[in-house]
């Protein structure tokens, strides 16, 4: 079965009905402005509650989201209730994925809730193999940066280093790659925090 804690991201889901607000996160806004999605088949992999998933719904992408929380996939369903989305309640390591499958794949704050580097590492070969040639990744991740982690108690995060995931896509084109500090307070506790991110697009060879 789907494992169900994640840094306390569960406890988020039970406890606000909105823990991620309804609005994509930037790289995916940025790729919807600039290229529209209207046919293209997208996979979201650790989803949460669907925000990122539904944006590109609306856009006119046929869409998977992989979600290990059965309470983000409950949310997700009274958020977006109109948006098409097919729902999957699986363990993204556990999952199997079908080769050249998806013009783009999303991985928005999954890598870090991984329990070891091996785990990360074949998880996103895995979904590399999964895009189509020319089809794109979308990922952000907390890396080795610095973190504050006083609103995740009991969260030991898997922290790889920025370069680690500039490594895992060489060869590949990348549109956007950034290493900076995010500031944010989660709704269900209201405590101001800090996480180092890597963001990336980047275009399969």
């Amino acid at each position: 079965m789907p494992v169900e804690t994640n840094g306390g991201y569960d406890e988020g889901y039970r406890a606000v009905s909105s823990f991620w607000g309804t609005e994509p996160g930037s790289l995916v806004s940025d790729f919807l402005t600039n290229r529209g999605a209207s046919g293209l088949r997208v996979l979201d992999v650790g989803a949460g509650e669907g925000k990122n998933a539904a944006a590109f719904a609306r856009a006119g992408a046929d869409v998977e989201a992989v979600e290990c929380s059965l309470s983000a996939i409950r949310n997700g369903r009274r958020l977006f209730p109109h948006q098409g989305i097919r729902w999957f309640h699986l363990d993204a390591l556990e999952t199997r994925y079908t080769a050249n499958a998806y013009d783009v794949v999303i991985s928005y704050g999954l890598t870090h809730c991984l329990p070891l580097e091996s785990a990360a590492r074949r998880l996103i070969v895995d979904l590399q193999s999964a895009l189509v040639r020319g089809g794109t990744f979308i990922l952000v991740s907390f890396n080795s940066g610095s973190h504050d982690l006083t609103a995740h108690p009991g969260f030991h995060p898997l922290l790889l280093d920025h370069a680690w995931f500039l490594d895992i896509f060489d060869g590949w084109q990348l549109e956007h790659v950034s290493d900076s500090i995010l500031f944010e307070t989660h709704p269900h506790n209201n405590i101001p925090h800090h996480h180092s991110l890597t963001r990336l697009i980047a275009i399969k060879p």
